[in-house]
Formats: C-alpha cells, sequence, structure tokens
C-alpha cells in the first residue's frame, strides 16, 4: 500500500516533556475515575449576578469560579492534595499532605502552544486575586520564551535525576535533548543573556512552571458546546489526584416540585472527573469533597463571599466588631 507522507513534525520540549510525564503516568499509576455531574442551573445563574457593575477588565470568568470551588471543596478533603513517594520493589510508600493548594493549570500562549503553570497558594486567594493572579501569568507567559522557560525546568529534573544516581537515565535526557533532529533549539550567547536579564516579574520562572501539588484541566473551556465528558486524565507524579472539568450542558434532571413530588425538568448538569492514584487514596477520601461541592451547587449564594468586595466587607466589619452589618 502506498503511503503520502503529509507532515513529519519532530517532538518540540513542550511535547517532551508531556511526553515523558504521562508515560510515566500511566507506567507507574493505578489510576481511578471518578465522574461526578451536579446540577448548576442555580450556580450558573448566581455567577452572572457576580460580573454585574465590572469593567471587562474586572470580569471573573467561570473557569476562575470553578478553579475556587473545587480549592474550597479540596480543603474538606486535603489529602488530595499530596504527593507519593513509593517504592515498588521494597513496598515502601509515604503520602505527603500540603496545606498549600498550588494548582497545576494549562495557560495558552499567543502560539496557540498549551503551558501548565502553578498557580500558588490558591488556598489563600479571594476570587479578585485569583482572576489578578492568572491574568498576570498569563501577561508574563506572552513575553516568556517557551523553549527557554521549559528547558530551564527539564534541566533541573536532569539534576534530581543525577542526585537520585540514576546515571544511565540522565544521561539519554542529555542525549535526546541535545543531539540530532531531536535536538532542542535553545538560545544562546548574548540572546540568551538578554532574556535572563529580565526580571522573572515579566516572564515566567521556573517556580512558574514547577509542578503544583494538584492538577486542574478545564476541558469545558475548549469548546463550550461539547456534548460529552472527561472520563480518564492522567495524574502526573508525584501528585495523587487529577481533576478534570467539562462543559455546562443542558440535560432533563429530576427536581422535586412545590408539591414535593419529582419531576424531569431542564437543567444543567457540569460532569467533573475526579482521578486518583489508589496507591494513596480510596474513594471514601473523595467523598469529603464531592460533598462540599455539593453544598456549594446546592447554596450558590455563598460564592459572593469569595469575592474582594465582600472579603473587604467582612474584614471591616470584625474590626469593627459590629456583627450587626
Amino acid at each position: 500500500m502506498n503511503k503520502r507522507l503529509v507532515k513529519e513534525e519532530h517532538f518540540g520540549i513542550q511535547r517532551k516533556m508531556v511526553a515523558a510525564m504521562t508515560e510515566e503516568s500511566w507506567k507507574n499509576i493505578p489510576h481511578v475515575t471518578f465522574i461526578y455531574e451536579p446540577e448548576v442551573s442555580r450556580f450558573f445563574d448566581e455567577y452572572k449576578k457576580i460580573n454585574l457593575g465590572r469593567s471587562a477588565d474586572e470580569k471573573i470568568t467561570f473557569n476562575t469560579l470553578m478553579v475556587k470551588a473545587i480549592t474550597e471543596g479540596i480543603k474538606a478533603a486535603p489529602v488530595m492534595n499530596s504527593h507519593i513517594e513509593y517504592n515498588s520493589a521494597l513496598v515502601r510508600g509515604t503520602v505527603k499532605t500540603y496545606e498549600n493548594i498550588n494548582i497545576s493549570m494549562a495557560t495558552v500562549l499567543p502560539s496557540g502552544e498549551m503551558m501548565t503553570t502553578n498557580c500558588r497558594d490558591f488556598d489563600k486567594k479571594d476570587l479578585d486575586e485569583m482572576t489578578a493572579y492568572i491574568k498576570d501569568l498569563r501577561r508574563r507567559a506572552e513575553q516568556s520564551d517557551l523553549n527557554e522557560a521549559l528547558y530551564s525546568v527539564s534541566f533541573n529534573r536532569t539534576l534530581k535525576t543525577i542526585k537520585e544516581g540514576k546515571l544511565i537515565e540522565a544521561f539519554l535526557r542529555i542525549l535526546g535533548a541535545k543531539t540530532g533532529k531531536h535536538r532542542i533549539k535553545t538560545l544562546k550567547g548574548k540572546a540568551k543573556r538578554d532574556y535572563h536579564s529580565i526580571p522573572e516579574t515579566e516572564r515566567l520562572g521556573d517556580k512558574d512552571i514547577e509542578q503544583g501539588t494538584i492538577t486542574i484541566s478545564n476541558i469545558g473551556s475548549l469548546d463550550l458546546g461539547q456534548r460529552g465528558a472527561v472520563a480518564l486524565l492522567e495524574i502526573i507524579p508525584p501528585q495523587v489526584c487529577a481533576i478534570g472539568i467539562g462543559a455546562v450542558q443542558k440535560k432533563p434532571v429530576v427536581k422535586q416540585n412545590s408539591h414535593g413530588k419529582d419531576e424531569v425538568v431542564p437543567g444543567k448538569v457540569l460532569p467533573i472527573c475526579i482521578a486518583f492514584d489508589h496507591r494513596a487514596l480510596d474513594f471514601g477520601d473523595i467523598v469529603p469533597f464531592t460533598k462540599r461541592l455539593d453544598e456549594i451547587f446546592e447554596n450558590p449564594e455563598v460564592i459572593h463571599s469569595w469575592t474582594r468586595e465582600q472579603t473587604v466587607h467582612l474584614e471591616t466589619v470584625e474590626k469593627s466588631g459590629d456583627f450587626t452589618a
């Protein structure tokens, strides 16, 4: 059979890193996934109210709102915000749970390429602070050299591999990055010095790209009209959990009417995939997370307390001691 080659493209550093991490994930991690499908009609309506009176620059995206909701869920199930160390030969494992919720989340660059960035300390941020943080990450990403930024992170990982005594693995990584058609092209000479002289307030640094404590992927934002759900996604080691958000979809749902009887009515459903490492977690560890999200979706007025305006108001009330405000 004749084959007509249309295109041949060697992996760039971004695709190399994705390939390496996902291969390690599927080789070593026993994945369990759960599709959580909350009804979010009232939640979605309440979201629209948040942006009333806000300028275009101040608007809070639905993605940011969902990241905040998920962060609140993680607070109720903190073991999801963990990393695992596991030795399969000795069957020894350690799960380290972190207080700070640092979210690995994809950022789309002007070139159309995607880079996973680390959104730090989101457990301490309100919606406006999250919005400003994500906006600043994107601004700095637009002024960053993708190859240079990722190569720095990759180089640090290679050094870690050497320190762990995995010399052959480290050698092969260097060989694959620096030789032949698959060589990674990075800046040289003056161009390299000029780029690294740019302060990290104006470009992405290692701390912005290194791995967070948990990963959130908003697949729904790529196609708002999609008619499906994320059923499986990779957990990036040493993380123990990954969450995939789909798109809000109109579906028939069962609700109680004013007479207390069940009836089928149009509703909005948001499919969310929760993948976890079965070496570290059992399904019972995930239940507090979904129960907290149930509370949020059933009582969506709570999202107004997550805005900066409400936070400032509460801080003022606490300082004044006037709790009747």
